[in-house]
C-alpha cells in the first residue's frame, strides 16, 4: 500500500561474526534466503523477517545489520518503526471506541476537531479510515512548506499547517486519494474521545492485553528504545547514510514494534483477545464512493483477492524504514518484513516468501478457466507511432505523462522518473514494458482532442488529455520571477532565472530548475506541478501547485 514517506520539495556494543548475522530460529531455507541475499552481508543494513504458520513463526531470520557502528545483527526481536502500517492499530483504536459508544463513524470530525473549515461537505471518521476525505496530505504540506524531515515537529504543528487548508482535494465521499492527514486526526480524535494520548489508548487496550511488550507508539523524539534499529539510507557513491526523523505526532505512522510482537497482532485476526470478532470485521470492511464503486481499501488494510486467495496487507515507509505486514487468513499464512535500509522495497520481498510457501495453494485456488490469452504484440508504421506522440495531463490531479519516438518505438514518462517502452497491441493499445505488474495504455479521440487512458490491473483507469508543449525562451521566463506567498503553508518562494531556466529557491534551500511542460506550468524535481495564473492584464499573478496527494494550493506574488 501506499506509504507515509515523502522527501523534501525536491519538489526524509557487542561485535558479532558474519556468520552471526544470519540469526537463524529454524531451519535455513536457501529458496527465501536467496531473496535477501542482497541485504545478507556483514556491512550493510537490512531485513528482519518472519513467516507465520499456523499461529508460530515457521520461519525467522535477520538479514544484515541493526547498526552499522556496532555490528548489531538483526533479529525478530529488533524494534522498527513500521511507518504506515501502524494504521491498521489507528483503524482499530477508533473502532475500540465506537464499541465503547465514545464515538460515531458518521460524525462529523469538526464535532471532535471544530479548529478544521467547514468546507462544502462534512468530513466524517469513516471518510478518514478510507483515504476519502479529499483533505490535502499534511506531509507533503510539510515538504512544500520547507519542513526538514529529519527535524522534530509536533501534533500542535500538524494540525496547525491541516487547519490553514482553504480547500479539499475533492467533495468527501467522491475518490480514493491516500492522505495521512486523515489518520493523523484519527489521533487528535482518539485523545479527545478518550481523554488520553494514542500512544495510552493503543496500550492499554491493544498492546499490553496482546503481550506486545515491545511496542509502541512513539511521540516523544527523546525516548530511548533498547533494541531499536538504526535507520539508513544509500548513499550516492557508495555506503550508507543514517536516515532518522524527529516527528513526534501519530496516528498515520510511528508505531514502533518487532516481528514477534506483530505475531501476536496477527494472530489476534484469528483468535480475537482484543475487540472481539465484530472488530476484525470492522477493520477489514472496505469503503465505497460516493458512486457506489467499491474500493479495495478498508479501515487501514488494504484487501484484495490474489491468485484466488484473500490477501491483506499494509505496507510502510518513514525515514530509512520499511515495513510490510501480509495476511491470507485462508491458509492461516503471514508474512512479516522490516526493514531499516531505505532503498528496500519490503512488500515486494514479502510477496516473493509467499510465493515461495504457497505455490501450491495459489494453483489449487486460482479459477481452471482462464482468461482470454494475452494480447499478441503487433507492428506499427512510424507514421502509426508519431501519431501517439506528445505531452498528456490530467485534469484531475494536474499529473503529466509524455510520449516520445525513438528508434521506431514508443516510450512514455512522466517528465522526470525513468522511461517505460509502449509495446503496440493494436493501432490505439499499448502495453507499458518494465513495470511488476500489468499497465495498459489506449489512446482514443474525444471533442477533437486525443485521450491518453492508463489502465493499471486492481485500480482505476486515469485518463490524459492531449496538451500542447512549451519552451518558453530565458526573456519570456523574466514574467515569471517574483517572490510569491502562500497563505495556507505560511511559505515563500522565490523565482527567478538561473542559468537560462526558471528556478524555485524555497527558505534555506538553494534554487532549484524547473521544467517547462505546458504554456504557463512548470514542473519541480520532486515532481510537483506549479500552474501560473494571470490577472486580466496578462501579468503574472500567482500560482497553483498540484503534488500527488494535494491540489490547488495557491501561491500569490507579493509586492
Amino acid at each position: 500500500m501506499s506509504t507515509r514517506r515523502l522527501g523534501s520539495f525536491a519538489f526524509a556494543v557487542l561485535t558479532f561474526s558474519s556468520a552471526s548475522l544470519a540469526f537463524a530460529q529454524s531451519a535455513p531455507s536457501p529458496a527465501v534466503d536467496a531473496i535477501f541475499s542482497a541485504y545478507d552481508k556483514p556491512d550493510s543494513p537490512g531485513c528482519a523477517l518472519g513467516v507465520v504458520r499456523d499461529g508460530k513463526l515457521a520461519y525467522t531470520r535477520g538479514y544484515g545489520l541493526a547498526n552499522l557502528e556496532f555490528s548489531i545483527p538483526l533479529s525478530s526481536t529488533t524494534v522498527f518503526d513500521i511507518g504506515s502500517t501502524s494504521k491498521q492499530f489507528s483503524a482499530a483504536s477508533i473502532l475500540l471506541l465506537q464499541q465503547q459508544g465514545k464515538l460515531s463513524l458518521d460524525d462529523d470530525i469538526r464535532k471532535w476537531v471544530p479548529e478544521i473549515p467547514t468546507y462544502q461537505k462534512p468530513v466524517t471518521i469513516r471518510h478518514l479510515l478510507h483515504h476519502t476525505s479529499g483533505l490535502r496530505d499534511y506531509l507533503t504540506l510539510m515538504s512544500l512548506a520547507g519542513t526538514d524531515f529529519d527535524g522534530v515537529t509536533t501534533d500542535d504543528d500538524a494540525l496547525a499547517l491541516i487547519v490553514r487548508q482553504k480547500a479539499l482535494n475533492f467533495t468527501p465521499g467522491d475518490e480514493f486519494l491516500y492522505s495521512n492527514s486523515g489518520f493523523f486526526l484519527l489521533s487528535v480524535i482518539v485523545k479527545r474521545a478518550a481523554g488520553k494520548s494514542l500512544r495510552e489508548f493503543a496500550a492499554e487496550n491493544i498492546f499490553v492485553p496482546l503481550g506486545m511488550a515491545s511496542t509502541h507508539y512513539h511521540d516523544d523524539h527523546t525516548l530511548i528504545v533498547p533494541h531499536r534499529a538504526t535507520a539508513y539510507s544509500p548513499r550516492e557513491k557508495g555506503g550508507f547514510a543514517i536516515d532518522m526523523s524527529g516527528f513526534e505526532q501519530t496516528g498515520d505512522g510511528a508505531v514502533y514494534t518487532t516481528i514477534e510482537d506483530l505475531l501476536k497482532w496477527d494472530q489476534n485476526f484469528y483468535a480475537p483477545k482484543v475487540g472481539g470478532a465484530s472488530l476484525l470485521e470492522q477493520l477489514q470492511m472496505t469503503g465505497v464512493l460516493n458512486s457506489g464503486k467499491k474500493l479495495t481499501y478498508a479501515r487501514g488494510l488494504g484487501v484484495e483477492t490474489f491468485k484466488g486467495l484473500k490477501k491483506v496487507s499494509h505496507g510502510g515507509s518513514w525515514a530509512g524504514y520499511r515495513a510490510e505486514l501480509l495476511r491470507f487468513p485462508e491458509k492461516n499464512f503471514s508474512v512479516i518484513c522490516l526493514c531499516n535500509l531505505g532503498s528496500t522495497n519490503p512488500s515486494a520481498l514479502a510477496q516473493r516468501v509467499a510465493d515461495v510457501f504457497l505455490a501450491d495453494a495459489y494453483a489449487k485456488e486460482e479459477p481452471k478457466a482462464k482468461s482470454a490469452a494475452p494480447a499478441t504484440p503487433v507492428t506499427l508504421s512510424e507514421a502509426g507511432l508519431k501519431k501517439r506522440v506528445g505531452l498528456y495531463r490530467n485534469p484531475a490531479g494536474g499529473s503529466l505523462r509524455r510520449v516520445t519516438l525513438q528508434d521506431n518505438k514508443l516510450w512514455m514518462d512522466a517528465l522526470l522518473g525513468p522511461r517505460r517502452e509502449l509495446q503496440p497491441l493494436a493501432a490505439d493499445r499499448f502495453r507499458v514494458l518494465g513495470v511488476p505488474s500489468p499497465v495498459e495504455v489506449s489512446f482514443a479521440s474525444q471533442q477533437n482532442k486525443t485521450e491518453l487512458r492508463l489502465t493499471r490491473e486492481d485500480s482505476p483507469a486515469e485518463t490524459f488529455v492531449a496538451v500542447e508543449a512549451a519552451s518558453p525562451t530565458p526573456a519570456q521566463l523574466a514574467a515569471f520571477t517574483g517572490m510569491f506567498y502562500s497563505e495556507e503553508l505560511d511559505a515563500t518562494y522565490r523565482l527567478s532565472v538561473e542559468n537560462e531556466k526558471l528556478a524555485v529557491q524555497q527558505k534555506g534551500r538553494p534554487p532549484r530548475p524547473l521544467t517547462p511542460t505546458t504554456r504557463d506550468a512548470f514542473l519541480g524535481p520532486g515532481g510537483a506541478l506549479l500552474e501560473f495564473q494571470r490577472d486580466p492584464q496578462g501579468r503574472v499573478s500567482g500560482f497553483l501547485v498540484h503534488a500527488g496527494r494535494i491540489r490547488n494550493v495557491a501561491f500569490s506574488r507579493t509586492p
